[in-house]
């Protein structure tokens, strides 16, 4: 199996102290914004990924929010400049850079000078973002599929064509060649993160692109979405295979999963309440109100799973630790539970590729590293020896 790291880079210091009536206010203002904390988090977490490749990790991933202490990488293209100087052999992967808000063609020449500095080791992502966003930048929810695919068509022609035009109902270009070019032919990998949407999974399946299914959903929802997504690879005249689906896990290696819901479950807490929450009273609002999520585009969703999906939706807010320790996302436990546990998602979901965070909730950086030593020390060399053959897994 692929095992990659994924990082959100949280602000470090724990914000509970500013909540008002239970909710971190939004937005939140710049008196509470430490820069020096800033400063250290960025280098602890390069720290921590040339961590990840001394240990044999095949790659790191990041991805791109915006005015929140959830994660520190407004920019992941910045964040991918930096760590192809200190990463000299694993994959970048930015999953990935939110198209309906940016400004295409400024993307694709960014992301070819990305795969210039890594020499080739780019794994390009995009996704769509989330409200929240989308109200920073005056960006109409509703626009954004249409600006997702239209900024997509534009940046895979910048890159694949002698020079290109485009009249487009966001974006209008004239006689555009762009310098440099993408080390990788025809272009970088491209995967995409699958929250709900069946249009994602679609545009995944006539783009050839794996995709990560259900940020928060259960393993029944998981299973759904590679189901859709194996039939709609099949109508484009492809068929499924493990590096199509890349499964996402949270891990915590402990002498036992009691141990380890002792030591990091106040940070898996601190990340849904506080982190994760953080300005999503819009968001619940804005998905439905501005046509983000439609419940007609849960139609890949089977009946018999559909209940406990939209609750992992919609019920982070009121998590507790009896959650947390029934939480079935949640690889935790001694080496070989956390072995068994990562291998049997793999098998589950079809997948032979690990997308594996260890610092949801801004936990101390000592804790953090201690994670990736162990894990690489206990767990990697198992998990990287077995092999997901069959496409679809037990499915």
């Amino acid at each position: 199996m692929r095992i990659f790291g994924f990082d959100l880079l949280p602000y470090p210091e724990h914000l509970d102290h500013l909540k008002v009536d239970g909710e971190l206010p939004y937005p939140l203002p710049k008196k509470h914004f430490r820069p020096e904390l800033a400063v250290s988090n960025y280098r602890e977490h390069l720290d921590a990924w040339a961590l990840m490749e001394e240990a044999g990790f095949e790659g790191i991933g990041f991805n791109e929010h915006h005015t929140s202490p959830y994660g520190l990488m407004t920019s992941p293209n910045l964040m991918a400049a930096a760590a192809s100087q200190r990463l000299k052999r694993m994959k970048i992967l930015i999953y990935g850079n939110l198209l309906p808000i940016h400004e295409p063609l400024r993307l694709a020449e960014e992301l070819a000078m990305l795969d210039g500095l890594t020499g080739g080791r780019l794994i390009s992502g995009f996704a769509r973002g989330i409200p929240r966003e989308y109200k920073a930048y005056n960006v109409n929810l509703a626009d954004s599929r249409a600006r997702f695919e239209e900024a997509w068509e534009i940046i895979k022609r910048a890159w694949t064509e002698e020079a290109f035009s485009y009249e487009g109902k966001f974006w209008t270009y004239r006689d555009v060649a762009i310098w440099p070019r993408p080390v990788q032919q025809p272009h970088p990998p491209i995967w995409v993160p699958v929250t709900t949407s069946a249009e994602t999974l679609e545009w995944a399946a006539r783009e050839n692109a794996p995709i990560t299914p259900g940020a928060v959903a259960t393993l029944g929802a998981r299973q759904d979405m590679v189901r859709y997504y194996a039939e709609c690879l099949a109508k484009n005249g492809r068929q499924i295979t493990p590096d199509h689906v890349v499964a996402g896990a949270s891990v915590y290696v402990a002498d036992s999963r009691e141990h380890a819901l002792q030591e990091a479950g106040k940070y898996q807490l601190y990340f849904f309440h506080t982190l994760f929450s953080h300005g999503n009273l819009f968001n619940v609002a804005g998905q439905r109100q501005g046509g983000y999520v439609r419940e007609e585009g849960l139609g890949w969703l089977r009946p018999e799973n559909r209940d406990a999906f939209l609750k992992s939706l919609q019920g982070f807010r009121q998590m507790t630790m009896d959650d947390v320790r029934k939480n079935e996302r949640l690889c935790w436990g001694s080496p070989a539970e956390v072995r068994d546990q990562l291998i049997g998602l793999g098998e589950a979901l079809g997948s032979n590729v690990l997308l594996i965070q260890f610092n949801q909730g801004a936990m101390p950086h000592d804790l953090f590293m201690n994670q990736i030593r162990r894990f690489a020390a206990e767990v990697l060399p198992a998990v990287q020896k077995h092999q997901v053959k069959g496409g679809l897994g037990v499915l």
